[in-house]
C-alpha cells in the first residue's frame, strides 16, 4: 500500500473522515509552499494535493487561476515542485498528490514523471482532462501501487463511466460536486449525497468531494457522507490576502483548523 491507501485505511478503523486541502505549488513561491505544507501536515490535513500551475487551467475558477499565475510568473516548474517535495517528505509522512493538467506531464514525460514523482515522495496525481479510457499508458507506469492516478467522477457521468472510474482509479475517486470550474459556492448541489451513495454501491474505494466547499458548515454537511472533503479555493483565498506577511502559514493553519474541526467532528 502507499501512503494514501494506509492514511484512508487508518481513517476508516477510526470512523473518521479524510480532510484533503488543495494548494498551488509556487504561489506565492516555493519557499512559502513549504511552510504551508507543513502547516496543513499539523493542523488536521490528511492529504496534501500540490497544484502544479498550467498556463491553460480549464477546470479552475479564478481563484485558482489567479494562483498558477502568480506561480508560473516565479518561473516555476515541474522539477523545481519535485524538489520541494523532496525536501518535505524529510519533514513528513503525509500523502502528497499532484494535480494537474495533461500538457505538462507529457511535455515532461509520462515515464519520467511517475518515477521522479515516486523518488521524491509523491504518492499519486490527479489530472483533471485526462479520462480513464485514454490513460492507459500512465496507468502502465503506475502498476506497482506506490503511486495512483485519480479520476474525477462528475454529475454528468453515466453509469457506464462511473463504473470504469470506480475501476480504474487509485486510492480513491474524485467526485465533483458541480458542474464547470472550481472555487467556492454560497449553496451546495443537495443532490450530492445521492451521486456519492451511487458511487459507494460500485466500489468500495474512498469517494471524496471536491469543487464548491467553502465553507467549515459545507465541510461538514459533506462529511456526513463521504469519505473524504476536499478544499481548495478557500484556502488559496486565504494565502492571496496574507501574501507578503511572514505569518502567513500561521494565518492559513487557523483556517485550516476550523475545516478540521468541522471534518473530524
Amino acid at each position: 500500500m502507499n501512503r494514501i491507501d494506509t492514511k484512508f485505511a487508518e481513517l476508516k478503523r477510526k470512523k473518521k473522515k479524510a480532510f484533503i486541502a488543495y494548494i498551488t505549488a509556487g504561489d506565492p513561491d516555493l519557499k512559502t509552499t513549504y511552510k504551508i505544507a507543513l502547516e496543513l501536515a499539523k493542523n488536521g490535513v490528511d492529504l496534501v494535493e500540490l497544484g502544479i500551475p498550467f498556463s491553460d487551467p480549464l477546470a479552475d475558477g479564478p481563484t485558482i487561476q489567479a494562483a498558477s499565475q502568480r506561480a508560473l510568473k516565479k518561473g516555476i516548474t515541474i522539477r523545481s515542485i519535485l524538489r520541494m517535495a523532496r525536501s518535505l517528505r524529510k519533514k513528513t509522512e503525509i500523502p502528497f498528490v499532484f494535480m494537474t493538467y495533461y500538457n505538462p506531464i507529457y511535455q515532461y514525460g509520462l515515464k519520467k514523471f511517475v518515477d521522479d514523482s515516486k523518488r521524491s515522495g509523491v504518492d499519486g496525481v490527479i489530472v483533471p482532462d485526462l479520462p480513464p479510457e485514454e490513460a492507459g499508458e500512465l496507468l502502465g507506469y503506475s502498476q506497482d501501487n506506490l503511486f495512483s492516478v485519480v479520476f474525477l467522477a462528475a454529475p454528468t457521468s453515466t453509469n457506464e463511466r462511473l463504473k470504469t472510474i470506480a475501476k480504474k482509479s487509485g486510492s480513491f475517486i474524485y467526485y465533483v460536486s458541480l458542474t464547470g470550474v472550481t472555487g467556492a459556492r454560497k449553496t451546495l448541489s443537495k443532490d450530492i449525497n445521492d451521486h456519492v451513495k451511487k458511487i459507494k454501491r460500485m466500489t468500495s474505494k474512498p469517494v471524496c468531494v471536491g469543487f464548491g466547499v467553502s465553507n467549515p458548515r459545507q465541510a461538514r454537511l459533506v462529511s456526513s457522507y463521504a469519505d473524504g472533503v476536499i478544499i481548495g479555493s478557500a484556502l488559496i483565498k486565504v494565502i492571496e490576502k496574507n501574501i507578503g506577511r511572514r505569518d502567513i502559514d500561521r494565518r492559513l493553519g487557523r483556517v485550516v483548523r476550523s475545516f478540521a474541526r468541522a471534518i473530524k467532528k
